[in-house]
């Protein structure tokens, strides 16, 4: 993923329309659009994958022992963290003698699609992954279980925001399993060869613009900055300007305010002044341009640290620029559990072992397979002690504003609307306010259906 929009394991996944289909085909829901940067995964040829014609043996009793067996679906194991996911596995079932579970994985770019056609069929998976663009429309389609009072869930091992995004109308459907956010990257050799201070958490829009400024050399090919214009960057600076998106009923639009022109104009202003335009950047993606010292400053996610350890120079992060407040995306993943399982309580009990128990934690932090949710920050002391970057510490600095993707049952088209009138206001076809009234009359079109 080389723009700060959900992470190699999230986004953009289904469409709202198949879904009506396949619920009217099955009076049963699935799931619906999403973006969501969650890391991709390997069909169902690997090992621990099995034919849909056994997928509907998972809820029956396993072996003449009666020991109970759960089919497990996910799109962020496959392919570099199976081995991790079976070590999870292996744990619980040593805890849980009479408990077996089957791990079957998908693509992220087939998971979605394959998980409505079972949900539809009847054959959905007894507990299952869920980015939360999608987890929205499986919760209000009564297709999840309740975990609210499920014995095995212990709310306060989690992030409480991250435990918080996963319930629906006041009842829990989800265990927050990891979560990611997106911070600002720059260049330390690039500032200190300027002379210019490096960022600090204090910044706002104006001094990330006027160190982008005195750090932008177009005739060197080396830019101040780069912040994608898109949706995904649109409502967090809409939130950073202290504007909303929707109203508070949630029953309208409210990202075509003064607040939200101000935000779309922040936006505008980078591309050809203090930030590369496409045909500057010469074929190039913003990671490559990053990675080749290009790039004085750099809007992504915590994803990108694996892949920028070997850069030739020296890079750092912080909390990212707000302008009236500060506000960070934050992303997560949950562990959810069908509706119709046939073993509730082992699926609760799984679900809370995968998304917080020590072995999860720590394999997960060992295998730099996304972030646990996990509200003890202690665990995550030997993961703040790895370079680069030296302030990680700005990861979790960044939880104390964070704003989640706004989400609604056309999420795709939504997305759509405003990331289409924003590019055409990025090619000058039209100006900030005229964009955003264009994106607010087709997403009103979508919330009144």
């Amino acid at each position: 993923m080389t723009s700060p929009t959900p992470r190699p394991h999230r986004l953009l996944a289904l469409l709202a329309g198949l879904l009506a289909l396949l619920v009217l085909a099955a009076a049963c829901s699935g799931a619906d659009d999403g973006d969501s940067a969650a890391s991709g995964a390997d069909d169902a040829d690997t090992a621990d994958s099995t034919d849909d014609a056994d997928d509907g043996d998972a809820d029956d009793d396993a072996g003449d022992g009666g020991d109970v067996e759960l089919t497990y679906f996910t799109f962020s194991a496959a392919p570099d963290h199976l081995e991790d996911l079976d070590a999870i596995v292996t744990a619980f079932e040593a805890e849980n003698p009479g408990v077996a579970i089957e791990v079957q994985t998908a693509s992220f770019d087939d998971y979605f699609t394959q998980l409505q056609t079972r949900v539809a069929g009847g054959d959905a998976p007894d507990t299952f992954e869920l980015n939360y663009e999608n987890f929205v429309t499986y919760a209000e389609a009564g297709t999840l279980m309740d975990l609210s009072a499920a014995a095995d869930v212990d709310p306060e091992v989690f992030y409480p925001r991250a435990y918080e995004v996963f319930a629906q109308d006041g009842t829990q459907y989800g265990l927050p399993a990891t979560f990611s956010n997106v911070v600002l990257f720059y260049n330390v050799d690039l500032f200190d060869a300027a002379g210019v201070d490096h960022p600090t958490a204090d910044w706002t829009w104006e001094d990330e613009r006027a160190a982008a400024e005195q750090l932008t050399d177009a005739d060197a090919g080396v830019w101040g900055t780069f912040q994608p214009v898109s949706f995904f960057e649109f409502f967090k600076v809409l939130a950073q300007n202290g504007g909303q998106f929707f109203t508070d009923d949630g029953s309208d639009v409210a990202f075509d305010s003064p607040e939200g022109v101000e935000a779309a104009e922040w936006l505008l202003s980078k591309p050809g002044t203090i930030m590369p335009t496409t045909a500057e950047m010469g074929g190039q993606d913003d990671a490559a341009m990053f990675a080749g010292g290009q790039l004085a400053m750099w809007h992504n996610g915590i994803w990108q640290f694996a892949a920028m350890a070997d850069t030739d120079f020296e890079w750092d992060v912080v909390v990212e620029p707000g302008n009236t407040t500060d506000a960070s995306h934050f992303f997560a993943n949950a562990v959810v559990a069908s509706a119709d399982t046939a073993h509730p309580d082992e699926a609760a009990a799984w679900l809370q072992f995968l998304a917080a128990s020590d072995t999860a934690v720590q394999t997960r932090l060992e295998a730099d397979w996304e972030l646990p949710a996990v509200a003890d920050t202690s665990l995550f002391e030997p993961w703040l002690e790895l370079t680069p970057p030296a302030n990680r510490q700005a990861v979790f600095d960044s939880l104390d504003a964070v704003v989640v993707p706004p989400v609604i049952a056309e999420q795709s088209r939504m997305q759509d609307a405003v990331g289409q009138a924003l590019e055409q206001a990025t090619l000058g076809q039209l100006d900030a306010a005229d964009a955003l009234d264009q994106a607010a009359a087709e997403v009103r079109a979508l919330l009144e259906g």
